[in-house]
């Protein structure tokens, strides 16, 4: 049986994680300081270390130091904040064998203790001070924000992520596209946080929300007398967003006018407040959210083509949760851990149909919905496992309705397997997909790389969709 010594400052953290790795079949112990964990690690020789960062009365990186001058193939784990990047590189120069960040996820701490349990020896601190200043494990194998969303293992999600963490870097300007529900804003702020931008203010704004009148005050602000009701100055959104990330979520909802305005500020980096004449300079990555593809939009004269045109540095697609069925039962426990908290219960699991009928469930309202449905199914029970009983009638019955049409698609799958015409149709669909994947769904660059023209596309895609998935 494999020991941990688990060193926090935090009580609760410490009897909460000794719980759970006793329940998984690891024997541990608990210390409350840096001082005293040492102490401990010199008299128990645990087998792991996971150690909070900051202790009261020293850093965890003291802590690595020690236990790894002691015994220099001892496996330590950092418990660190979710944002502070700088410091789980540092403790991975310095040997830490990984950094878990928070808030802790039960799974997540489960799986690094487990591979620390499998892995061979690591080098000693002397190696390690030259290997490259790089995390052992990515953006795509960990918790991401503390809003409540979270990395997982479907095919599209790791891409996602794989492009996420491509571009947070940089500077360009991001357009995410997606349906409602998916997590726009919260990918962009994990851009932002993955950035160089990350100490400095985030700031969102709803663009279907506001007023042709009010658009222009939101974004640049106004001096006071300015227009009836401007009874003070106001800071806008972009001036609130100097030297950060500035979010702007359905932007194809803002006027010609508005539209105009914002592009003059993207190319000259200066604006001035409504009603104002002093000119504020501006420093702001803009990442921009829609439900409509903003290239159909501009063609349609709905939007300003120049203004897409700034906007398209980098264009990320986000899939629905329907496309990501492999992560959903990782997601429900880990928003079941949060509701728990949040209702002050101790449910521990769904029964197996629950989680059938979840897998086969279509989310057109996405995790915002499948976060509404566990709430609601938390709140009606009272047992320790989510029963399927507790589903409200109308998801129970579309749920079965979704299972149903599963295994009917699967049986006309199997009927059209030796008709040729369908078979060629199904090539044919799988090709133009592939090619869309690669190029984040832009019709006109696939169509370039198919070799035909935008309209035909348009047209095979239409007979797709009504033939396909019908």
């Amino acid at each position: 049986m494999k020991r941990i010594l688990i060193i926090d400052d935090d009580t609760d953290t410490c009897q909460l994680l000794s719980s759970y790795l006793a329940k998984k079949g690891f024997e541990t112990d608990i210390s409350f300081s840096g001082h005293k964990g040492i102490e401990k690690y010199k008299e128990l020789l645990a087998d792991i270390v996971l150690c909070d960062y900051r202790l009261g009365d020293r850093e965890g990186s003291d802590v690595l130091k020690e236990v790894k001058r002691l015994n220099p193939k001892a496996k330590v784990i950092i418990i660190t904040g979710y944002s502070d990047i700088k410091t789980a590189v540092k403790v991975m120069k310095q040997g830490a064998f990984d950094y878990i960040a928070k808030p802790l996820i039960p799974e997540e701490v489960f799986n690094v203790v487990s591979q620390a349990c499998n892995s061979s020896d690591i080098a000693s601190p002397a190696a390690s001070h030259d290997a490259p200043a790089a995390p052992a494990s990515s953006l795509k194998s960990r918790p991401v924000s503390s809003t409540g969303y979270m990395v997982g293992i479907a095919p599209a999600t790791q891409e996602l992520y794989r492009q996420v963490e491509l571009i947070a870097p940089t500077n360009y300007s991001v357009i995410l596209y997606g349906e409602s529900g998916t997590g726009k804003e919260v990918i962009a702020k994990t851009i932002h946080q993955y950035s160089q931008r990350r100490d400095k203010p985030f700031v969102a704004l709803d663009c279907g929300t506001l007023s042709k009148e009010l658009a222009g005050s939101e974004l640049f602000g106004h001096v006071k007398g300015a227009f009836t009701g401007a009874l003070n100055d106001k800071t806008g959104h972009f001036e609130l967003a100097h030297g950060g990330t500035l979010f702007l979520d359905e932007v194809a909802n803002l006027s010609p006018e508005i539209q105009a305005s914002l592009l003059r500020v993207i190319q000259e980096r200066k604006f001035k407040r409504i009603g104002g004449t002093k000119e504020f300079m501006v420093d702001t990555r803009l990442i921009i959210a829609s439900n409509e593809n903003l290239e159909e939009a501009y063609q349609q004269g709905k939007f300003r083509e120049d203004l897409f045109h700034r906007f398209n540095e980098f264009c990320i697609s986000i899939p629905p949760l329907r496309e990501r069925k492999e992560d959903i039962p990782a997601f429900a426990r880990y928003f079941l851990e949060k509701i728990n908290a949040e209702l002050g219960k101790q449910i521990t699991d769904f029964d197996d149909e629950v989680m059938e009928a979840f897998v086969h469930y279509a989310w057109p309202g996405n995790i915002r919905e499948f976060k509404n449905v566990l709430r609601r199914m938390a709140l009606l029970s009272n047992g320790s496992l989510i029963e399927k009983r507790y589903l409200p009638w109308t998801d129970v019955t579309r749920m079965e309705h979704a299972e149903t049409q599963l295994a009917n698609t699967e049986t006309n799958a199997a009927e059209k397997t030796y008709n040729l015409k369908n078979a060629a149709f199904q090539a044919e669909y799988e090709a133009i997909m592939k090619v869309l994947k690669q190029v984040n769904y832009n019709k006109s660059m696939a169509a370039n790389i198919l070799k035909i023209d935008r309209k035909t596309l348009y047209n095979k895609l239409k007979i797709f969709r009504e033939g396909h998935f019908s």
